[in-house]
């Protein structure tokens, strides 16, 4: 027989077998218990909190760390192994690059041959120019008396010259 108090109220068990035994012994117990439980329950809060306003900080550390120092290492690795994975891109920028080398090519050609008409009709000008003035020239001097002999040469010419 036990008497045990239970939230203001008495109870009286009478124990008739081991398994009621048994049951009476785990009551009383966990009634010893329950305020060590209670207290264990507060100072593990206490402990957790303590814990976590350590980690908040060294995780925040942690986490400026890599997004700083490791994370670039890795981010320029993965570019690289994409970059030697994926075989697209690079044929396509050795595409764009000889296009606009071959525009440019056609453009600076395009230029030059304006250019080129541009000083051949101004050459060919000065040379109408200058041959009125080199047929004056000659005909002044065809009058002085450099008129051609029957071999074709003038009188003249310095390879009729004798020493």
């Amino acid at each position: 027989m036990s008497l045990t108090l239970r939230k203001n109220r008495v109870r009286l068990v009478v124990p008739g077998t081991r398994m009621d035994r048994m049951k009476a012994q785990a009551v009383r117990t966990a009634d010893q218990v329950r305020p060590m439980a209670s207290n264990a329950r507060e100072v593990a809060a206490h402990r957790i909190e303590d814990a976590r306003v350590w980690a908040a900080p060294v995780l925040d550390r942690a986490a400026h760390s890599v997004e700083e120092q490791i994370a670039p290492k890795v981010s320029a690795f993965l570019v690289q192994a994409a970059e030697k994975i994926d075989p697209a891109p690079s044929i396509r920028r050795r595409g764009r690059w000889s296009t606009v080398a071959l525009l440019a090519g056609v453009a600076a050609c395009a230029v030059g041959i304006m250019i080129y008409r541009n000083n051949t009709r101004q050459w060919a000008d000065s040379m109408k120019d200058s041959a009125a003035d080199a047929s004056r020239w000659s005909g002044d001097r065809m009058e002085d008396g450099g008129r051609p002999d029957e071999s074709g040469r003038r009188a003249d010419d310095p390879s009729r010259r004798t020493h």
